[in-house]
């Protein structure tokens, strides 16, 4: 009778063993919409089929809300508003204004290297219609004196802009956007996820099915189609900026799209990239435009200066050379054909 009990019993555990074995990996479940004017991807795994189209659905409900706020070019939106108004008061929705006031403290923060406040001279450049032009100096010298974030005031859900300013949020928008909606999907059912908010802003919730990190590419400056190394991520985003996002060329010259404050020009800093990795995806959007602009020596020492904010870079200059913080180690590992590239560790 023993013997018939212990084959029994040994019988269920070698059931139970094989079916934890062949445990399947859940089936992802994607969408894809266009927000804030990029193609955004999502990718759920975990949940069931009410809980993942309720997340769906609620997201969408965010990103067009967003894109309402926060488009400049959307006559009732807050942006549009605020600008239309300077020189008087705009009361905003509750979230314009929370991302206005993180905005104003990371400018503040990267000593206006990030500004919201320099739109005027993205669209005398010609960006924002795509109609490049290359702007005299007297007119850049011009533009930059109305490139001054400080002279914002906000006071709770109200904005006042001094009369021939413009602001605009494209710089941080889409972490921010990333920010809330890691969020929504953090309060549901759905363990695991990754939200790519137009490529150059990613958000990864929770792990990949079976508990390892997810591994993302950082593109090559010098070669966008191909990543040069591999960030894993877990509850972690990512952001780049970079030259090679958005330019145009003349007389043999390149220009782009990431100016400089303090002269309304394009930020020559001799970086080509900087990706930030950190938990909040709207750091990583305001920081990578703010340390690309600031360059290699004084982006570091922000990092140096600034532990709490809880960030990582990867720099590569305009030579080619590749720069990572101390705080990537374990993280970080360059792709397939980049093996034997030296990269300086940043401490």
């Amino acid at each position: 009778m023993k013997q018939r009990l212990l084959c029994v019993l040994l019988a269920a555990a070698l059931c139970l063993s094989a079916l934890t074995g062949c445990e399947k990996t859940p089936e992802p479940v994607e969408f894809s919409t266009f927000a804030m004017n990029t193609f955004m991807s999502f990718t759920f795994y975990g949940g069931d089929e009410k809980e993942n189209q309720r997340v769906q659905d609620r997201m969408n409900v965010t990103l067009r809300r967003l894109d309402s706020l926060l488009c400049v070019n959307n006559e009732s939106g807050d942006v549009n508003q605020i600008n239309r108004g300077a020189g008087r008061k705009t009361k905003v929705d509750t979230l314009t204004a929370e991302l206005l006031s993180q905005s104003l403290e990371l400018c503040r923060l990267t000593g206006g290297a990030l500004d919201i406040t320099a739109y005027p001279a993205v669209k005398a450049w010609g960006f924002t219609q795509e109609e490049h032009r290359v702007p005299a100096p007297d007119e850049l010298e011009a533009l930059a004196e109305k490139i001054d974030y400080s002279a914002v005031r906000l006071e709770g859900d109200t904005v006042t802009l001094p009369e021939g300013m413009e602001l605009e949020l494209g710089a941080v928008a889409k972490g921010y956007a990333g920010d809330v909606l890691a969020e929504t999907v953090r309060a549901s059912d759905i363990p695991s996820a990754l939200l790519d908010l137009g490529q150059s802003t990613i958000m990864a919730v929770g792990t990949k099915p079976g508990g390892v990190p997810w591994r993302i590419g950082v593109v090559d400056p010098a070669q966008p189609g191909s990543y040069f190394a591999v960030v894993e991520l877990q509850d972690m985003a990512m952001g780049t900026s970079g030259g090679y996002q958005r330019y145009f060329e003349q007389d043999g010259e390149t220009y782009w799209h990431i100016l400089d404050p303090d002269t309304a020009a394009p930020a020559r800093s001799g970086l080509a990239s900087v990706t930030v990795v950190s938990p909040s995806a709207f750091l990583c959007d305001g920081l990578s435009t703010a340390l690309f602009v600031m360059g290699l020596e004084e982006g570091a020492q922000l990092w140096r200066d600034h532990p709490e904010l809880e960030f990582e870079v990867i720099f590569v200059t305009e030579k080619g050379e590749l720069y990572r913080t101390a705080g990537l180690e374990g993280r970080f590992s360059l792709a397939e054909g980049y093996e034997g590239r030296e990269v300086v560790v940043l401490e």
